[in-house]
């Protein structure tokens, strides 16, 4: 499997220090830093289940936008935005409503709906293909994946599939059976586009499938891609529309952040960034400098227990 990785404050080793850990955290939320870590142990199983013929492209920022994909995997079966959560306990997924279970077994509305965060991602790059004038027989298909093991998902029809942290390896396996949709040359040449975009001179691309062989066309199944994709959508435009700021990678915990209210996607074309709205800007707040004051605090003890050692015990 190929991996482009885009993410941000990283070396080309895939290492962050402390003062960009610091910067990322400051720019993106205390949730940036977990979430890649889980990120990596997810990409790590699937690049050993998964071979040729798939690309994997970790947290693009959409050109023109301020929108984050988390990961998006592009296989012949098609085009999927997975988000990995760090997060743990007890929740329910239940069509595009998403809910944590309290010691009392009673449900409730989380404060970061996550349904609707990976079904916005998922929106966010099917806009953006259209933008580049990219046509594909397939929407995007949104993933949902807890990495933690002490996270435990009860599902009901959820509009996102949702996998938990020992069913990696039946996601592959869905992925490796999947109906093809795509041929390999163009799984590279649309992983290149959307990482590079064409400029608009260029004809838009139409992709078209390869042929079907006849049984598998006549059988409807309840995974086809293209139907399940249209339910998931149908139930996103129901739901409250997308804004970069709930659909970044940078989520705040659920402990840490509040219920923030979605709004329109202003794009109209990728090329123009979407605006910042003043009124909403927010400076760091006392809870999150004592934060970051404890990170620093904390590194600063490893590496002075690290400097002991060397010059003190010779």
């Amino acid at each position: 499997m190929k991996i482009i990785d885009k993410t941000p404050f990283q070396t080309e080793k895939g290492e962050i220090s402390v003062l960009d850990r610091v910067q990322g955290t400051l720019k993106y939320g205390f949730s940036w830093y977990p979430e890649l870590e889980v990120q990596k142990n997810i990409i790590d199983q699937l690049n050993r289940a998964l071979e040729k013929g798939f690309v994997l492209i970790r947290n693009l920022q959409l050109p023109g936008s301020e929108i984050t994909e988390p990961i998006i995997l592009i296989g012949q079966g098609g085009i999927h935005v997975v988000y990995v959560t760090h997060l743990r306990g007890y929740y329910e997924a239940k069509g595009d409503q998403w809910n944590v279970v309290g010691s009392n077994g009673r449900p409730q509305p989380a404060q970061n709906n996550l349904m609707r965060v990976a079904a916005g991602l998922a929106k966010a790059l099917d806009r953006y293909l259209q933008f580049q004038k990219i046509s594909i027989p397939i929407q995007v298909d949104p993933i949902l994946i807890a990495a933690d093991p002490g996270m435990h998902i009860d599902s009901m029809r959820p509009v996102v599939r949702v996998y938990h942290s020992d069913a990696i390896k039946q996601f592959a396996a869905w992925l490796l059976q999947a109906r093809p949709v795509f041929t390999t040359e163009q799984v590279y040449d649309l992983a290149d586009r959307i990482v590079t975009p064409r400029p608009k001179s260029e004809p838009p691309l139409q992709v078209v499938p390869p042929p079907a062989a006849p049984e598998a066309a006549s059988i409807p199944t309840a995974d086809n891609p293209a139907e399940r994709a249209h339910a998931i959508f149908n139930a996103s435009e129901q739901a409250q529309p997308v804004n970069p700021s709930d659909v970044s990678f940078a989520l705040q915990d659920e402990s840490s952040q509040p219920q923030s209210s979605l709004q329109e996607l202003r794009e109209s074309s990728p090329a123009q960034p979407l605006p910042k709205p003043a009124a909403k800007k927010r400076g760091i707040s006392p809870m999150q400098w004592g934060m970051l004051g404890f990170i620093v605090l904390v590194e600063f003890c490893i590496l002075a227990g690290f400097g002991y050692l060397i010059f003190f015990n010779k």
